[in-house]
């Protein structure tokens, strides 16, 4: 079949390449524009670009695509079959939606109807979900609101961050994404007629992912240690606190129970009340903060000019003292 691809990041990436190897044939990329990344204002193109680029694949980079009558008539020209569109970072509109013969549609990581829109893998972790997945759907005008083709569940384990649940879900987009293809192929070479499932019939609680915005990395000592530890854990590498005036990124961290604190024999200055507190500095541990709930040992984390680094290192680094308070 004849493929056009949309995607930007490099959560797309294992998807486009996988296609790019198929018998199909992806005849060309939409991505996002060149943007502003890095210090020096130079213009950095998409993963996603730079990718097919390489692969000699031809790549729009359309500034908007509502009422672009040239950009429209250029995918009309394409005869395509299908849109495939992960992580594009845009809605495509009815006049997009209606080009390709059978359709366009979009791998979401979530269990949907849970976790529509831009960040639901932040939120899966944020919110502590014991399980997420990816759904196969036919895109529509609402927001992650189509008849799901495919869909696979998967277990979010203790020790997954941002970039480790990214990285299983990215795999598992490209290969159910393979797969919904076959049964789009399916139903034209054998005239097999696949159902679709209507979210609503999944009976799954309706939520809406919206974007993380920059006080969402700010770590607040004042919530539950658990709620701390999955912002971390959601918003790595980029969740942030404040030490002696200079941003420090905060990278991992672990709750102690109160066994292990009694088990290791730790030693807390007497008043911690407060959160937010250094409560101990412990040699080849790392350093202990106070929380609304159970305190926290800070494992690894980066300060503002300094590389990541952890226990001893870290502890050599900030140079913390027993008492000194964090503040988001």
């Amino acid at each position: 079949m004849r493929i056009v691809f949309w995607g930007t990041p490099e959560y797309s990436l294992a998807s486009l390449d996988i296609f790019i190897k198929s018998k199909h044939e992806v005849i060309a990329v939409v991505s996002q524009p060149d943007k502003k990344r890095s210090r020096g204002n130079k213009l950095i193109s998409s993963p996603v670009k730079n990718f097919a680029e390489q692969e000699s694949i031809k790549v729009y980079t359309p500034d908007k695509i509502r009422d672009n009558i040239h950009f429209i008539n250029e995918l009309k020209s394409l005869s395509c079959d299908l849109f495939i569109v992960i992580a594009y970072g845009k809605i495509l509109p009815k006049e997009i939606l209606e080009i390709p013969k059978l359709g366009c549609w979009n791998a979401h990581a979530s269990l949907l109807p849970r976790w529509r829109g831009a960040a639901p893998i932040q939120w899966s972790l944020m919110k502590g979900d014991e399980s997420t997945g990816v759904g196969i759907m036919k895109m529509n005008e609402g927001l992650d609101t189509g008849d799901l083709l495919l869909e696979e569940k998967i277990k979010i384990d203790n020790n997954d961050n941002l970039n480790t649940l990214t990285e299983k879900l990215s795999i598992l987009s490209a290969k159910l994404f393979l797969n919904a293809t076959s049964l789009l192929e399916d139903n034209i070479n054998k005239k097999i007629n696949t159902q679709l499932t209507k979210q609503n019939t999944l009976g799954r609680e309706i939520s809406y992912a919206r974007m993380i915005e920059k006080s969402d990395f700010n770590v607040n000592w004042g919530n539950e240690a658990n709620k701390i530890s999955r912002q971390i854990k959601a918003l790595y590498p980029r969740a942030n606190t404040t030490f002696r005036g200079k941003n420090l990124k905060i990278i991992k961290i672990k709750v102690l129970s109160s066994d292990e604190i009694k088990n290791e024999k730790y030693i807390f200055m007497n008043n911690y009340s407060k959160p937010g507190i250094i409560l101990a500095v412990i040699e080849n541990k790392g350093i202990i903060i106070s929380t609304e709930t159970d305190p926290i040992i800070l494992l690894e984390a980066k300060l503002e000019g300094k590389n990541i680094s952890s226990k001893n290192q870290l502890i050599q680094q900030l140079k913390p003292s027993v008492g000194e308070y964090l503040s988001d």
